[in-house]
């Protein structure tokens, strides 16, 4: 499979099992899972079709690793903006966690902190280089320190996901670190 084809299932992957699974009939589990198989005949039927070899491929090689693959069911491993309860259950974060963004929306940041937005956490990277590189998908990338040990500490939930990406419902203004 070509570099190509593999974002493009990759990015119909993520908008189906992130945002609208009913667009192509399937109906994701309260925890966000689908059977591979319904997945792969919903593709098929709406002329996007996909190989469980295509899947299994996209799946392996996605940098993100934005996918998890159990017992012959799928979904995308956070990002949501349909309701779906991952199960992960709360853990300790790092003393810091790192949010990349762009300067266009740094006001409302200050003023809000930082907020899901359409999604149903925020996210946080484990590290500046990842933060980086989330921001620069949208323009000149700022990267925000959060400092999560603080936030634990005054009662705020963390979760992490299986690709390590770090979720909270919120990060309140007095918990971000515009600059270091």
């Amino acid at each position: 499979m070509d570099d190509r084809h593999t974002i493009k299932v990759s990015k119909y992957l993520s908008k189906h099992l992130r945002h609208q699974p009913e667009r192509i009939g399937i109906t994701l589990d309260a925890n966000g899972w689908v059977t591979i198989d319904e997945l792969l005949r919903a593709t098929a039927r709406n002329n996007f079709p996909i190989t469980r070899a295509e899947l299994d491929h996209v799946v392996a090689v996605n940098d993100k690793q934005r996918f998890a693959v159990e017992d012959g069911r799928i979904r995308a491993s956070q990002g949501h903006t349909v309701p779906v309860d991952l199960a992960l259950p709360p853990a300790e974060p790092p003393v810091y966690l790192y949010h990349g963004t762009v300067g266009r929306v740094l006001d409302a940041i200050r003023s809000e902190g930082l907020r899901p937005m359409a999604r149903t956490h925020v996210h946080l990277s484990p590290d500046r280089e990842t933060a980086t590189r989330v921001g620069a998908r949208r323009g000149r990338p700022v990267v925000l320190s959060v400092d999560a040990a603080a936030m634990h500490r005054a009662g705020h939930t963390f979760y992490v996901s299986a690709n390590g990406v770090w979720l909270t419902a919120s990060v309140p203004p007095a918990f971000l670190r515009f600059r270091d």
